[in-house]
């Protein structure tokens, strides 16, 4: 439990650069796709005869669609491994065992502004005007939010939000990959860095006394939910009917930055040994791991999200520059 949930505090991801404002809010409609659909074709990465072949994740994804794709079901039958989204997270030395089991009191009001300060009281009056239509819409008249620190309660509205819009998480397509793979014999390696954290009681209540940055975090999910439903769903559409021309012509925006920042940049981040690396870990752990299967298997499939695929600074790009020849799904 604790685990899983500092996972979420340290590294939590929310929201998207700040769009223009000077659209109205709109009801959305929601969003429905009937059917299998294949999701994006693989990107193929390749070197000789050994093959990484790509599977680009993306979400938000429509809440109730059917994931099938026969390329990914052949790919796996010849493949010898998986490789697992680059992620990052806390871990726990057994050796704290007693020290997890007795900061579980203490996760309670985490989520809370210090000093029992609500939103209202902690964000500009200009923001907070606009929090509350959005607020209203999609939560409804849910009190406890309002007593939760900005990157909580924004948490919460995109989250409703997006539920709304008939909108959810790729976990579903993900899970369906990792299941097949283990039916079919083939290793799974999670590609993961973490912060090693030596004491979670004192971790918990540190926490709960830290000042985090993080009201730019809560304008720019504002921001989004004002005017980007619309693009949320043309992109989810994208993907899972599998149109590249479409996706190719999509902007992917850095949805972690403004939400991450809040927490990597505070003084209780840093205080954990390892944090201050965690994003460059995590991209040298992956391209290393990616390099490995490369020289020792025939063939191996990687999930990687679409806007790591696209980004001509992404982890595909870093292949490519040294030496390995990639090719996008047509």
């Amino acid at each position: 439990m604790l685990p899983r949930l500092l996972s979420t505090v340290c590294l939590v991801v929310l929201t998207a650069p700040a769009w223009s404002q000077s659209e109205p809010v709109v009801e959305p409609e929601k969003i429905v796709v009937v059917g299998q659909r294949p999701g994006p074709g693989l990107w193929k990465v390749s070197k000789d005869d050994r093959v990484l072949w790509i599977f680009g994740t993306y979400a938000p994804l429509p809440a109730k669609m059917e994931w099938r794709s026969r390329q990914v079901e052949s790919v796996l039958s010849q493949s010898q491994e998986l490789l697992g989204l680059p992620g990052a997270g806390v871990s726990v030395g057994w050796s704290n065992s007693l020290n997890l089991l007795t900061a579980l009191p203490f996760v309670i009001g985490v989520k809370k502004n210090a000093d029992g300060a609500s939103l209202q009281q902690v964000v500009p009056a200009d923001v907070y005007a606009r929090w509350t239509p959005l607020k209203e819409r999609y939560i409804g008249a849910d009190s406890d939010v309002e007593s939760e620190r900005p990157i909580f309660a924004a948490q919460e509205l995109f989250s409703k939000a997006l539920k709304q819009s008939g909108l959810g998480s790729d976990r579903d397509v993900i899970n369906s990959i990792q299941k097949m793979a283990k039916d079919k014999g083939v290793q799974f390696t999670p590609v993961s860095v973490s912060v090693r954290l030596e004491n979670p009681r004192g971790a918990v209540r540190d926490f709960k006394k830290a000042t985090l940055d993080d009201l730019d975090c809560f304008s720019k999910t504002i921001d989004r939910l004002e005017v980007d439903v619309d693009a949320m769903r043309v992109r989810a559409t994208a993907w899972a009917i599998g149109d590249i021309d479409t996706m190719r012509k999509l902007t992917y925006p850095d949805q972690e930055q403004a939400c991450a920042a809040a927490f990597t940049n505070s003084s209780w981040v840093k205080s954990l040994k390892g944090a201050e690396s965690l994003d460059q870990r995590r991209r040298e752990r992956w391209l290393a791991v990616a390099e490995k299967s490369l020289a020792t298997n025939k063939s191996t499939l990687a999930l990687l999200p679409v806007s790591q695929i696209m980004n001509p600074s992404g982890l595909v790009a870093a292949l490519q520059a040294k030496g390995y020849l990639v090719e996008q799904p047509e």
